[in-house]
């Protein structure tokens, strides 16, 4: 049972989401405003947050980016229309998934569970990975701990960011394609849901590489997909 923080200022919205996922055996805890959901962060009595994007007062925008700033609480956001500017903002807010409204309560179901299984053990054997620490530079990935550091000092990365990391690397050089990425990272089929992949490689290099923009680890192959480095 997992309990889920759920942030929608639409009532109708929001009580049905909620009897749905309490049916699917959630705990529930559902607010109408972002400063609302934040009191509830702070309090740290959640496993995953559903957050709209559309709020009023705090919009879910900013509510992403300061839950995120506390951690790695994983975020799946809701947006109102299947808009590219939106989505993409959220994602760069530090959003891990995202949902489209109207919601079908089993998709946000499948998106939940897999979001949880990437915080948790699963993301331990990820790709059936051997566990261990592997040196790159000054890049260090200790498999075992789930633990990242630079140059001697950890590098806090959030779930979906660690996964992906994890799965690129376990092959050095290796281009994998979005679609593989989806499907390995989030458990998505969907090659519309590739903006998921190249959010989260921005996040990645903001955190590991010198210089974002020309990165060492994580590198472009362009018309096919990513690869880990350096080579």
């Amino acid at each position: 049972m997992s309990r889920i923080l759920l942030i929608e200022d639409h009532q109708t919205v929001r009580d049905g989401l909620q009897l749905a996922l309490t049916r699917q055996g959630h705990t529930v805890d559902a607010v109408a405003t972002g400063e609302q959901g934040l009191v509830r962060v702070h309090e740290g009595a959640s496993d995953v947050v559903i957050l709209d994007l559309m709020l009023p007062g705090m919009d879910g925008f900013e509510v992403c980016r300061r839950i995120r700033a506390l951690g790695d609480l994983p975020i799946i956001m809701l947006t109102a229309r299947n808009d590219d500017m939106d989505v993409v903002a959220g994602l760069e807010a530090g959003a891990d998934d995202y949902v489209v409204k109207p919601v079908q309560a089993r998709v946000l179901e499948a998106r939940i569970r897999a979001v949880l299984r990437r915080t948790g053990g699963e993301t331990r054997r990820a790709g059936g990975e051997q566990a261990g620490v592997e040196q790159y530079g000054a890049l260090t990935i200790d498999r075992a701990a789930l633990v990242v550091s630079k140059g001697g000092m950890p590098v806090g990365l959030a779930p979906t960011e660690l996964r992906l990391l994890l799965e690129l690397s376990r092959t050095p050089g290796r281009v994998l394609s979005r679609q593989q990425l989806l499907e390995a990272v989030w458990e998505h089929g969907y090659l519309g849901d590739s903006r998921l992949v190249d959010a989260c490689v921005q996040r990645l290099r903001a955190k590991i590489e010198d210089d974002s923009s020309a990165p060492v680890f994580v590198q472009t192959v362009r018309g096919f997909g990513y690869r880990f480095g350096p080579l």
